[in-house]
């Protein structure tokens, strides 16, 4: 993995000798030795990986490597950042000499700490003769991470093998016998609240288990009430009653308020008083104490209606004592046959696989156990190699480490991890950043790998290169998928087993570190730091000699931003990532010169700072309660943002600014109404909210590249005239939320579309049915007509409709030549419709959860 930060160091140190272009003769030869140097060190890398685990004296070498690749990296921003200030304006000649010598002390500090540096190169120079590292470079490996070029040379592989199409992430094998056993506990006609606890070692797939039964169609007509919370090791039994009201009572300001004003012990009732009248499941994934139950339980009433309790844990003890009258189920491992089966279904290409390669395969996966997480990971590397001779390879690999006639999981990971490409290292460690069990957006993800640099930048946008990569992580069983829409990944985690993995190889490699609030201690050497927890305490830590690129906070009770140091300590950070509850952010932001990605949440207005933040590609403003924030002026001399994502209430005169513009979330039509969007040309998405009728969308049209558009109109409003739509001629995705007088024609170019709450008077189908590319429809609410004709020749490409909430709809006429690819419907609340075309019949139905 050290191979990634010194791959990242050399082309920062390239990038910088072709910039600072007025460097002195000394300082750019020392800069280029230290490229070279390192580019040397890149050579006995893969040897010294393999190695450091059987030695901890290779291990320490590696990190050392590490550590200067990290600070090479960090001196040359710095004196970049420090000079470029000290360039700003000469307005005398007094002030110019000024600036030439502070320019010319920066030369002298960057030359001096790298002198630093080769002589901390010298000695480990020495020391790898001493470990008997060799230079493996020329010998064949494996991993693409052997392959030159391996980051440029991927892009355009992983583009035509890993787009994302398969729905569903966990494919359910071998399990169904306890489904059904559990969903009979769980419909039984006791009356009593119940406990169902489910138990076993990790990777067995309890959570998968439990997320099956939870949306069981049975399960979702039978409790109306229905909440899931995980606990994991690290709970707070505060935070976690305070998730279930706002889950079953929504996020309103006073409830929230009110929430906050609470003691756990008034937590307590008011759930309780909450959930008397209601029949509820409530699923607590991954508890690990007896006392986290304990602190929970008592906050579930048994009212006699049939209420129950699921339980997931690794502790047998945990689930045997949760519950007297409850039943308690032992997780069993997969038989060869089902492990077989599941190897298969999450083979990339099963027909390439020869007879002698299956039989190769077969050992493999019976040494698994019936483990099916390590299955899948075995699965997900096998498919990224083709040929015999590869997958002997890994199996000679795998039998090095066997014991007790099984593979132990941590080999398998191993070996997957080691197969990634130094990008896809880099971007399978971030995942360990986050507390456990979180569920991610994927579009986060994304653009927070950009900010670091995990991205190579070439022909194609880096966001494709890096959703690319999120697939080929999820292909591989490494990432799990938490939800899709529109045949894209939206939510994204990662096993606890795996996330443990990650942080595990993060420490040694310095990637990032987790503030330990119990020791109250976080490593010096890190570049990342994550707050989980007591930031406060964090941020009292003496933190000014660090060279810090990410601080990621996730502290609900942390409110004061006054705290943080913009000003010294975070001030060459590349991320910013405050995931806290409000506060006022000050002006000293805008000194975060190098920042390019920043997250806030619940803030009311920004300074006018943040026009200083020139690098900035993605700022996120997450609302709380629905309240809008102020983005100053300024805000559209970010001349690189890349996404928008922030509800803000004042009109953005100048937005017209932001060339660079690709998403733009959240913007009020009464922001947008004044904008003149005819140099947006990158702009490929757009979502507007609190559309009005006496509002003309029309200039929408001028945005010539626009793929994917999001409407929604003020609560129970009608859209203006929508006939711009017909005019945007690469819109592809189209959601409408809005009362639609008169549905006008629309682009050919549209692929997917819903339409809720348009309440149409007339039939909708013998238009979108001319859309040649739909292939995705979905209604909810959107008509309020007794009958929908769908002729002959129409829907040619449609594979799923879906309808939903048509209350007056009693007759749907199906010519014999409509929607011949259909594959996928979904029919709910349409009481009035008893009958559905005959051909439909056949297409699989999928129910809403």
């Amino acid at each position: 993995m050290a191979d990634a930060f010194v791959t990242f160091a050399v082309r920062k140190l390239g990038d910088f000798l072709i910039q600072e272009v007025s460097l002195l003769t000394n300082l750019r030869d020392e800069v280029r030795w230290l490229r070279n140097e390192l580019l040397f060190m890149q050579s006995f890398l893969k040897d010294a990986e393999l190695k450091q685990s059987r030695d901890q004296r290779v291990q320490q070498w590696v990190f050392e490597i590490n550590s200067i690749a990290n600070d090479a990296v960090a001196i040359l921003e710095t004196y970049s950042f420090k000079a470029g200030k000290g360039d700003d304006g000469f307005a005398s000649c007094p002030k110019a000499c000024a600036c030439i010598c502070k320019k010319d002390n920066k030369f002298y500090k960057v030359s001096k700490e790298i002198q630093s540096l080769k002589q901390r190169i010298m000695d480990i120079s020495r020391k790898r003769e001493t470990y008997g590292i060799t230079n493996i470079n020329n010998n064949a490996g494996d991993g693409p991470s052997n392959r030159p070029n391996s980051q440029s040379a991927m892009v355009p592989t992983l583009r035509r093998t890993t787009s994302y199409v398969d729905g569903q992430d966990h494919i359910f094998v071998g399990f169904q016998d306890v489904v059904e056993r559990l969903l009979s506990e769980l419909l039984k006609a006791e009356p009593c609240r119940s406990v169902i606890s489910i138990y076993g070692m990790g990777g067995l797939g309890k959570t998968a288990l439990a997320r099956n039964l939870y949306i069981s169609p049975d399960i979702v007509n039978s409790f109306h009430t229905r909440v899931w919370i995980c606990v994991s090791q690290e709970y707070n039994t505060v935070d976690l009653l305070r998730y279930i009201i706002k889950s079953i009572q929504g996020c309103t300001k006073e409830t929230l308020d009110l929430l906050e004003r609470m003691t756990e012990r008034d937590l307590e009732i008011y759930l309780r008083d909450l959930l008397k009248k209601r029949k509820y499941l409530v699923v607590v994934d991954d508890i690990w104490q007896r006392e986290a139950w304990e602190s929970l339980k008592r906050a579930f009433p048994d009212s006699k209606n049939g209420s129950r309790v699921i339980i997931t844990t690794r502790k047998e003890d945990v689930a045997e004592r949760a519950d007297n009258r409850g039943f308690v189920h032992k997780l069993r491992f997969l038989n060869q046959e089902e492990s077989w089966d599941l190897f298969c279904r999450k083979l990339l290409d099963v027909r390439a696989m020869t007879s002698p390669m299956e039989r190769l395969a077969k050992d493999m996966v019976n040494k698994c156990g019936g483990l099916p997480l390590a299955i899948v990971v075995l699965s997900g590397l096998l498919s990224h190699k083709r040929g015999l001779g590869k997958w002997q390879k890994v199996k000679d690999r795998l039998w090095k480490n066997i014991e007790d006639d099984s593979i132990e999981i941590c080999y398998i990971l191993s070996l997957s991890y080691n197969d990634l490409s130094t990008a896809l290292k880099q971007c399978f460690l971030y995942f360990g950043i986050f507390p456990e069990d979180r569920v991610l957006e994927a579009e986060n993800i994304i653009w927070l790998w950009m900010a670091e640099g995990f991205i190579p930048r070439g022909e194609e946008r880096m966001e494709d290169v890096a959703e690319d990569f999120l697939n080929e992580l999820i292909r591989r069983s490494l990432v799990q998928v938490a939800g899709t829409f529109w045949e894209k990944v939206t939510e994204c985690k990662v096993h606890d087993l795996l996330r443990d993995f990650a942080i595990q190889k993060a420490l040694e490699v310095n990637f990032f570190d987790i503030y330990d609030s119990k020791n109250h201690s976080i490593s010096s050497l890190c570049i990342r730091h994550a707050i989980h927890d007591h930031g406060e305490k964090y941020l009292s830590l003496d933190l000014s000699n660090l060279k810090l690129r990410s601080i990621i906070f996730f502290d609900p009770d942390f409110r004061n931003m006054n705290l943080i140091n913009f000003s010294s300590v975070f001030q060459h950070i590349y991320v910013l990532y405050l995931d806290i509850l409000g506060g006022t952010v000050p002006y000293a932001i805008g000194s975060l010169y190098h920042l390019k990605f920043l997250s806030l949440r619940g803030i009311g207005n920004l300074p006018s700072s943040i026009g200083n933040l020139k690098n900035l590609q993605t700022l996120c403003v997450k609302s709380e309660f629905r309240h809008l924030c102020q983005l100053p002026p300024e805000t559209a001399d970010l001349i690189n943002l890349r996404h928008l994502v922030a509800p803000y209430s004042e009109p953005l005169v100048h937005i017209s600014k932001l060339t660079s513009l690709q998403i733009l979330k959240d913007i009020s039509c009464d922001q947008w109404k004044d904008v003149d969007p005819v140099n947006l040309v990158n702009l490929l998405e757009l979502s507007m909210i609190d559309i009005t009728k006496s509002y003309s969308l029309n200039n929408i049209s001028s945005l010539k590249n626009l793929s994917t558009l999001k409407l929604f109109c003020r609560g129970g409003q009608s859209f203006p005239d929508l006939e711009f739509l017909y005019y945007c001629e690469k819109l592809q995705k189209l959601w409408l939320d809005g009362r639609i007088e008169k549905l006008s024609l629309l682009p050919n170019s549209i692929t997917m579309m819903v339409l809720l709450d348009s309440k149409l008077m007339e039939d909708p189908m013998p238009i979108l049915g001319m859309l040649p590319n739909l292939r995705k429809l979905e209604f909810l609410r959107a008509y309020q007509g007794k009958e929908i004709f769908c002729s002959d020749n129409s829907f040619r490409q449609l594979e799923f409709l879906s309808l939903a909430c048509l209350e007056n709809l009693d007759t749907w006429h199906l010519a014999t030549s409509a929607m011949l690819l259909i594959k996928g419907l979904r029919i709910d609340h349409c009481k009035k419709l008893n009958k559905i075309p005959q051909r439909m019949k056949d297409v699989k139905l999928f129910k809403h959860t």
